[in-house]
């Protein structure tokens, strides 16, 4: 299974970062999955590295026969990885251990066991706290709120956890409990909570004034293009006088379900080009899901979209299929591919860039839009959104003068 996940936290003002407690979703990186049974050929020593490996043992040795307490081994490899990975300087190239490799992986189903909320880390305090409950979820249930700020969890404190430390201690199977003391104002609440199955809500739609279709992804999880479809459908979107389609906020995902999008309104050839650095390339090419949308299309994006997002609205540009308004992208434009380790854990390691159907590296760079327009909102439910009106604004025009058709590619 191929992903475009890249492994990045960053945060607007009231920026909701993707993890829900049930689901982690920081940023995606682009590679291939393989399974245990194809790892396991990898954990044969090759002979030219025996000796450089030999001060690794020394100290393993040293420290099993001669620290001051018992250490646990797996603790010692762990830190072994890690170091070796921070090692390359690769700020998404990293090391996932067996608590949390098996989240990342069930994160991009669409379905996970949690509570059910949204959290998000205050920028000033550093303290995690409910920016959403999920409607019909455990937390909603048990009276947790938006804005209440975790403190323990199963009675153990919580301050200085990252989100993904967090998320673990939160999450478990369903039909099993969790103890949360959560600080709401000045008082200090405590709440039991059985853990569920969830069903994450990734896809939002509805027609805007104007006759204007309006989609939202989160994320590129396995039933993205599924939903998409759905919402098309129920917008009967041909019937309407353009398209917004919103990416902003949306850190990534599966690069199959990154191809399907994409297929969705590009009929044939390129959508994207991985770049190996030694002269070979691999071509991805739109996968024939095309569905005949013949709306002028817009796609929104602002600096927190994030790898298979770029790839999307990198290919929707380059392609002329769609016009891009909102912000330039976070620019993430290399390859990783993610490698379940025997130990239960898994690593990331950057293997090639990707590049636009034009042969554009956005690294560091980002995609520009078309249209640029620079929005922080005052607060998470600002009604003002520059950036929607101005998509709206083109749609609008757009609809006007080419009334009949777009550009099909």
């Amino acid at each position: 299974m191929a992903t475009l996940r890249g492994i990045w936290l960053r945060f607007r003002p009231f920026q909701v970062s993707f993890v829900i407690v049930g689901v982690f979703v920081a940023g995606f990186f682009l590679g291939n999955q393989f399974t245990i049974s194809q790892a396991q050929s990898d954990t044969v020593a090759p002979p030219e590295a025996e000796a450089a490996f030999e001060p690794f043992w020394q100290v393993y040795n040293l420290i099993q026969s001669e620290y001051l307490e018992p250490v646990d081994s797996a603790k010692l490899v762990d830190g072994a990885i890690q170091g070796m990975i921070e090692a390359l300087g690769d700020e998404f190239s990293g090391y996932m251990d067996p608590s949390v490799y098996p989240l990342m992986n069930a994160d991009l189903s669409g379905t996970v066991e949690g509570i059910g909320a949204l959290v998000e880390t205050d920028e000033e305090t550093k303290e995690i706290r409910i920016a959403s409950v999920l409607e019909g979820s455990p937390a909603e249930a048990a009276g947790v709120q938006d804005g209440d700020v975790f403190v323990k969890v199963d009675g153990e404190d919580v301050a200085g956890l990252t989100q993904m430390e967090l998320v673990t201690k939160v999450r478990g199977p369903a039909g099993t409990t969790v103890q949360l003391t959560m600080r709401r104002g000045e008082e200090l609440v405590e709440f039991t909570i059985t853990r569920a199955k969830i069903v994450v809500p990734n896809v939002e739609y509805k027609v805007l004034d104007g006759n204007i279709g309006y989609i939202k992804m989160r994320d590129f999880s396995a039933d993205a293009r599924a939903k998409l479809d759905e919402a098309l459908k129920a917008l009967d979107v041909n019937s309407l006088d353009g398209l917004v389609f919103d990416l902003r906020g949306n850190p990534g995902g599966l690069l199959t379900s990154a191809i399907d999008i994409a297929s969705a309104f590009i009929k044939d050839g390129t959508i994207l080009v991985e770049d190996f650095g030694n002269g070979e390339q691999r071509t991805f090419e739109a996968n024939g899901s095309y569905i005949g949308v013949s709306v002028p299309m817009v796609v929104l994006v602002d600096e927190d979209s994030a790898s298979a997002s770029e790839l999307v609205a990198g290919a929707l540009q380059d392609r002329e299929r769609a016009e891009i308004v909102g912000e330039t992208t976070f620019g993430k434009g290399t390859v990783q591919t993610w490698r379940e380790l025997v130990n239960g854990g898994g690593v990331r390691l950057t293997i090639a860039r990707w590049l636009t159907p034009n042969g554009h590296w956005i690294h560091e760079q980002g995609i520009t839009p078309d249209i640029v327009v620079e929005w922080t909102p005052e607060n998470r439910d600002d009604p003002n959104d520059p950036q929607l009106k101005a998509a709206l604004d083109y749609l609008l025009q757009a609809s006007v003068q080419q009334p009949d058709a777009v550009n099909q590619q």
